[in-house]
């Protein structure tokens, strides 16, 4: 019997896999993605990010998005919270992908600006060490690498690898980070 309901699954998602049109122009998407900072084993470290895109010829997105990303940096028996928030705007190309585009690998560039927030505020440590590095407006660009699959006609799965680079910061300029999320398109 198991074996009988699954075959109709299969047989239900590939007829409506082959017959739905994905990516039309013009279609636009919400995205929540959330992923883990440069050091993939520093659960600490991590981002959230809501998105919209707007889709456009042959495959290719408009992308605007927010983020909050948050890093501990190690400071003797304690850590400093380093806080990010940021917008972000561009695009992404379609790279490679089957017909129907059930899985899609994209490249995205995109611009970013926004502001850092280290020990919130607080430039004095507890032990009477001050700190040299402050809050600041940053501003950068981006770039990621994304593997789309279709759950359904209207819900997309993402597997992200994204790098930023960021100038006018006090702290590292170069933050890769991995990630997943979900898109639902309109």
């Amino acid at each position: 019997m198991k074996q009988f309901i699954y075959t109709v699954l299969i047989v239900l998602l590939n007829i409506t896999s082959t017959t739905a049109q994905r990516m039309l122009p013009k279609q636009k998407g919400l995205e929540i993605t959330a992923g883990l900072l440069s050091n993939v084993q520093k659960t600490t470290d991590y981002y959230i990010s809501a998105a919209m895109t707007v889709n456009s010829k042959k495959g290719n997105y408009q992308l605007w998005s927010f983020e909050y990303s948050q890093k501990q940096h190690v400071y003797k028996s304690t850590t400093i919270p380093q806080e990010t928030y940021t917008m972000e705007g561009g695009y992404s190309f379609f790279l490679l992908g089957d017909a129907q585009k059930n899985i899609v690998l994209n490249f995205g560039l995109t611009g970013i600006m926004g502001y850092e927030s280290l020990n919130r505020g607080e430039t004095m440590l507890y032990d009477g060490a001050e700190m040299i590095s402050k809050n600041n407006f940053i501003y950068g660009a981006g770039g990621r690498l994304t593997l789309e699959t279709y759950l359904s006609d209207r819900m997309v799965l993402l597997i992200q690898a994204r790098t930023k680079v960021y100038w006018n910061t006090d702290l590292e300029q170069f933050r890769p980070s991995l990630g997943l999320g979900l898109r639902f398109n309109f």
